[in-house]
Formats: structure tokens, C-alpha cells, sequence
């Protein structure tokens, strides 16, 4: 169903299933799948491909150029897979050749109101964004990470699987996964586990308590330089896999983490 205020590019592809509201608009490169839900008054600009059962609240941009002076112009695209809830007033930016030219959104994710997702983004599945956070080009985050309302996060930071960001906290170093933290960019600390978002998403007790002692090892014990800890945590704890996917992902760190 379209409703007859909104405005269709004729080069747009929509399946008939979608429901578009008032005064939306839909220009030309966008194409959205089965079942998607255009409240009112939703932008949906350039090469965005939308996927199954996505609800988009009014106000929303999606799709707009990069903030980035280094953009020209160029073919970049978004693509966001399905049943996410983008409320209202979010803006969802193409990428950029920089950054491989596409901004990504999984599924199954909460972007809550006013939220901004700069260009060349890569959001995983399950993600919750609350209201306000500014996501500058390049992060990535990965799936069921929480992160807190009226929260800064710099470019090419990386945001752990199933961590917990506090509101307010300023991302300028990588948040390590299965971690629960908080406060601005010049005092961001790690609390310890994120025991109640891990026991929501069904990790056994084993790796909660697995995690605990790694969180006493690597975070509580500050008498070890960071490599020296990740030596200690793969002797005591290599096996479990929680541990080996904690270990990469500090290895990996290409801008250092909070610990």
C-alpha cells in the first residue's frame, strides 16, 4: 500500500507487500524488500537496498550522502538486512571507496531515535542503539552490543560482540566483547562481564564463570602489560572458546582497547 502523498521515483524498486505512509519518499536506486513498514514522512535516498520486514518511524533519512569532504559523488550504497526498527529522526549514511563503499546493517536491530550511522558503518545482528548515540564512518559493531544513549563513537573503533556501553561514554579505543563499561572519552573504564546481557543471550554458566576469571586475569590485574595477560589467559584458559574470541579480538585491535 502507498499512500498517495508519498512520492515513488519510478526507477525504485518496491515490493507490493510494503507499506509506504504519508509524505514519504522513495527515490531512485533504493529497493526494499517483502514486507517493509514506512510509517510517515521517511526519506529513503540513493543506492539503499532494504531488506524483509524492517519498520522505518517517521523523520527518518535513510540512505543520505556521507558527511565526509572526501566524497564525490561516487556509487556507494547501504544495505540493511531485515526485521530491524529504525525510529525516528535516524540518519543512515551510504559509505564511501574509502571504506569499501557500503554502509552495513544486519538484522533483527534496535537504532533508536536520533541516532546517527556515518558512512562505511558495519552493524552486525541483534545490536541495540539507544537514543542520541552519534556512530562516526567506520566503526564496527558487532552482533547484540549495547550501547547506551547520548553516546560518542570515533572512527574505525570496534565494538565488541555482546558488550554493554553505559550512557553518556565517549568510544575513542575499542571495547573488548563480553565487557560491561562506561564514562566519557578521558575516563572510560570496564566495570567487568556483562553477566546479565550474556545470561539473556543464553551463555551457560561455564562461560560466565570462564569469563569472570578472565575478567580478574586481564582487567583486575593491572601488573601485567596486555600481551603478557593474553599469554596468562591463554595458559589458564586457552581452551574455552569465549577466551580464544576475547584473545583475537585484542590482537586484532588496530586503534588499542579500554582495559
Amino acid at each position: 500500500m502507498i499512500h498517495p502523498t508519498a512520492i515513488i521515483d519510478p526507477d525504485a524498486q518496491i515490493h507490493e507487500s510494503c507499506e509506504i505512509g504519508p509524505y514519504c519518499t522513495v527515490g531512485r536506486g533504493a529497493s526494499l524488500g517483502l514486507g517493509n513498514r514506512l510509517i510517515s514522512h521517511v526519506v529513503i535516498q540513493n543506492r539503499t537496498t532494504i531488506g524483509e520486514g524492517n519498520v522505518f518511524h517517521p523523520f527518518g533519512v535513510i540512505g543520505g550522502v556521507p558527511q565526509d569532504t572526501k566524497y564525490k559523488g561516487e556509487q556507494s550504497q547501504l544495505v540493511i538486512g531485515n526485521n530491524n526498527t529504525i525510529r525516528e529522526s535516524v540518519t543512515l549514511n551510504i559509505g564511501t571507496t574509502g571504506g569499501g563503499g557500503i554502509t552495513s546493517i544486519g538484522s533483527n536491530n534496535l537504532i533508536m531515535a536520533y541516532v546517527h550511522v556515518a558512512h562505511d558503518v558495519t552493524i552486525g545482528d541483534h545490536a541495540i542503539i539507544a537514543n542520541s548515540c552519534q556512530i562516526a564512518g567506520h566503526v564496527v559493531i558487532e552482533d547484540w552490543a549495547t550501547i547506551g544513549g547520548l553516546t560518542g563513537v570515533s572512527q574505525h573503533i570496534r565494538i565488541g560482540a555482546h558488550c554493554y556501553i553505559g550512557g553518556c561514554s565517549g568510544i575513542d579505543r575499542d571495547v573488548p566483547p563480553f565487557t560491561l563499561g562506561r564514562g566519557p572519552t578521558s575516563n572510560f573504564v570496564i566495570l567487568g562481564i556483562n553477566v546479565i546481557g550474556l545470561r539473556r543471550h543464553g551463555f551457560s554458566l561455564k562461560d560466565i564463570e570462564v569469563l569472570q576469571e578472565l575478567n580478574r586475569i586481564f582487567f583486575k590485574d593491572r601488573s601485567l602489560e596486555k600481551e603478557l595477560a593474553l599469554q596468562h589467559l591463554e595458559s589458564a584458559l586457552g581452551s574455552e572458546g569465549v577466551v580464544q574470541s576475547f584473545v583475537t579480538f585484542v590482537r586484532d585491535s588496530k586503534k588499542g582497547i579500554f582495559r
